[in-house]
């Protein structure tokens, strides 16, 4: 019976994790599933306890740190961004005219929704910008001809 309690548990805070995305509530999960194994192996409750506890911190003692490290981004760690990191800073094309609202342009042959950066611009159809972040679809954009840091959107300085 404590072994079902212990694996509910370990169920219970595995699924929290897939709607919170933290890496705190599996490593709990990690403890409950090893605490289930001894409840299996006929250990105490206390022991049960015990070893939840020692799991479940050594987990996020030692693996957390770990993940997190690897989950930075490429340019914090000096590595060659990748995917939708490698877009930022990158130079791109207006297709249709980007405004606050909307907009589409041409990354390296690839179509981009797009916005402008600064809500007060925008850009016509066969202008050149420059991605200055993209959110999750849609690359925000800037004009490319920058050439002084005066002119520099504050999230790039």
């Amino acid at each position: 019976m404590d072994a079902v309690f212990w694996i509910v548990l370990g169920v219970v805070l595995a699924v929290a994790e897939i709607f919170t995305t933290t890496l705190f509530l599996i490593m709990f999960g990690v403890g409950a599933f090893a605490a289930a194994g001894a409840a299996a192996l006929g250990a105490p409750v206390a022991l049960q306890a015990v070893i939840f506890a020692v799991v479940s911190a050594l987990s996020v003692a030692v693996v957390r740190p770990v993940v997190r490290r690897h989950a930075r981004p490429a340019i914090e760690t000096g590595e060659q961004p990748f995917g939708v990191e490698a877009l930022e800073g990158a130079t791109a094309v207006v297709l249709e005219p980007v405004d606050s609202e909307r907009g589409m342009i041409k990354i390296d042959g690839e179509l981009w929704t797009a916005r402008s950066y600064d809500a007060t611009r925008s850009y016509a159809e066969g202008e050149r910008v420059q991605v200055i972040k993209v959110r999750g679809a849609t690359a925000l954009v800037w004009q490319d001809d920058i050439s002084t840091p005066g002119e520099l959107p504050e999230a790039k300085r």
